[in-house]
């Protein structure tokens, strides 16, 4: 696995967070910079445990692993993305059923990060099988890192967005962050098999 492939699954990764930013945005359009560095804080903390979460957890089964790494790699990122993408799907037909939109608070806040993230804990065991497959760029804390420095920057900037732009880009950034863990999954089964 290379490095770019850490920053495109750490870029499909941040979709989540990224929409879900745009939205706390849209919420409290005078958001104090204190708090936005908070929600994109806590949006990178989750987004670079989890990862590292994941591969330990995955350790215990290297052997298993390495025999299926890329199909297993695939079936993640091909769940994960697809998932995004049938999310996406789902909310467009039911357009007009929207749920106004509340200041995000501490609590609010800390389910918002560990549901965003819940899907880095699979890419975790994903880099546990490039790791044994393949190999990794760098260690898989520094993988996990570098995840959540683009989730932090990509939610700072999200916030932003939703400040200024309104509701209407939000709901393409699960579409792209679907469709980017796909492709990332579809390339790592076909290197798999071809290797």
């Amino acid at each position: 696995m290379e490095i770019w492939e850490i920053v495109f699954i750490g870029v499909g990764l941040s979709m989540d967070a990224f929409a879900v930013g745009m939205t706390d945005g849209m919420a409290e359009p005078r958001m104090r910079i204190l708090k936005i560095f908070l929600i994109a804080g806590a949006f990178g903390l989750f987004q670079f445990l989890m990862p590292v979460l994941g591969y330990y957890l995955g350790s215990v089964f290297t052997a298993l692993v390495a025999k299926i790494a890329p199909w297993l790699s695939f079936a993640i990122l091909a769940f994960l993305g697809g998932k995004m993408i049938f999310d996406f799907i789902m909310e467009h037909r039911k357009k007009g059923e929207e749920v106004p939109a509340h200041p995000t608070g501490a609590v609010k806040l800390l389910v918002q990060a560990v549901a965003t993230s819940i899907d880095a804990l699979a890419v975790g065991v994903t880099l546990l099988a490039a790791e044994t497959s393949q190999g990794l760029p760098f260690h898989v804390t520094l993988c996990a890192l570098v995840i959540g420095a683009i989730t932090f920057a990509l939610s700072i900037a999200a916030v932003f967005i939703g400040k200024k732009a309104g509701d209407k880009f939000s709901d393409k950034a699960q579409l792209l962050g679907g469709v980017i863990l796909v492709a990332i999954g579809l390339k790592i089964l076909i290197e798999g098999l071809i290797a």
